[in-house]
């Protein structure tokens, strides 16, 4: 039963995305966080040039 629900979740529209990481570091305390995102794959790279 296990193996019909793994297969039931592969389906194409999951692989269009994409999970970004990206560190920001606060200008106050000079911390660094991170700020996480989902964004398409066609748009990872412009997501993480900008600022």
């Amino acid at each position: 039963m296990a193996k019909k629900v793994v297969a039931s979740l592969k389906t194409t529209t999951g692989k269009d995305f994409a999970k970004v990481i990206r560190m920001v570091k606060s200008p106050k305390t000079g911390a660094y966080s991170f700020k996480e995102t989902i964004v398409s794959n066609d748009v990872v790279k412009e997501f993480l040039e900008k600022s």
